[in-house]
């Protein structure tokens, strides 16, 4: 594949429970060595306290379960199926080569979008595909038959509005409308304890929680010290910190959305946005390390969090204990 050829849509950071992404820089920088308040509930909702090995072995015991129920639920609908486990791996995010807080790594690739580590490599490398077990069954059924395989496999073709709605991300996932695959998921994983409707109110509550960040205690003159020397810096127009990299966010936005699809990338406009990235970058970091940022913005953020806490404890306690049972 030609080098910048893939489709990203970028978008505003999303403010995430326990997380600095709406805080600091990109998501890698946003890794702390503390753990806030409602990070530690969160890795107990997801399993973000088990080890790299823990999760592939929890993933490798899910994913061989659930080919079991799929066979089972498609043999009941009258169907062969031969459980596809050879997919049962899950990739982590190597931190080795992400270092956004060394200005080094910045210089050459700013806040990771145009240009990140592995980029070239992980392009040239052929994809290698999984062999599906099923795919001469399937082949030898009559076009028919295999249009109501795949709806009992993963449920009907998704209408104008479904399709709408996973374009403009309102989309909600139902699992009794996802054939055997969605029946043999939910039983396996379960749900979300978070999104179900006895967690409703809390939920809105985090929303609005970490929508409200910047008129946090002491945020505004955090950013403003930021806002300051980045104008020093030659960069103004930034009230926040999340204001410059979302900048060259939108800007990718705008060349990948004007992009013919079966044409050719403007690399020259990459290349153009790339270089500006790094120089935005790079006094981002600069003012940040001169204003002592991440570390008041942390600061500021573990507070809030532990009022959240203190105020709802007994809600985070019963998702906490909901997750525990459904694992």
């Amino acid at each position: 594949m030609q080098r910048g050829t893939r489709h990203l849509l970028w978008a505003a950071p999303v403010l995430v429970a326990g997380v600095l992404t709406a805080c600091s820089g990109s998501p890698a920088e946003a890794e702390s060595e503390r753990t806030g308040p409602l990070a530690t509930y969160f890795e107990s909702f997801y399993g973000g306290d088990l080890s790299e090995a823990e999760q592939q072995a929890k993933f490798e015991e899910q994913n061989k379960r659930t080919e079991e129920l799929v066979a089972q639920c498609m043999s009941e609908q009258g169907f062969e199926y031969e459980p596809n486990t050879g997919n049962s791996s899950v990739s982590f995010a190597s931190d080795s080569e992400w270092d956004p807080d060394s200005r080094d790594w910045v210089s050459q690739y700013g806040y990771g979008m145009v240009e990140s580590p592995g980029m070239e490599e992980a392009e040239q490398e052929p994809v290698e595909e999984n062999a599906d077990p099923n795919a001469d069954y399937v082949a030898s059924l009559t076009e028919s038959e295999q249009i109501a395989y795949g709806e009992a496999l993963s449920g009907p073709t998704p209408s104008e509005e479904e399709m709408a709605a996973m374009e403009d991300g309102s989309y909600e996932w139902d699992w009794t409308k996802g054939g055997c695959y969605g029946q043999a998921q939910h039983e396996t994983m379960g749900e979300d304890p978070l999104q179900s409707e006895e967690f409703e109110g809390l939920q809105e509550e985090l929303t609005d929680f970490y929508e409200g960040q910047p008129s946090w205690p002491g945020m505004a003159e955090v950013d403003a010290a930021w806002s300051e020397c980045m104008s020093q810096a030659g960069h103004s127009g930034f009230a926040a910190q999340a204001d410059a990299q979302n900048s060259i966010i939108e800007e990718l936005n705008g060349v990948w959305e004007t992009m013919d699809p079966e044409g050719e990338v403007d690399q020259a406009a990459l290349d153009a946005i790339g270089a500006k990235e790094v120089e935005v970058a790079l006094a981002d970091l600069d003012c940040r390390e001169q204003t002592d940022y991440r570390s008041k913005v942390e600061d500021i953020t573990f507070e809030q969090e532990q009022q959240f806490v203190d105020d709802h404890k007994a809600e985070l306690d019963a998702v906490k204990a909901a997750a525990e049972q459904g694992n």
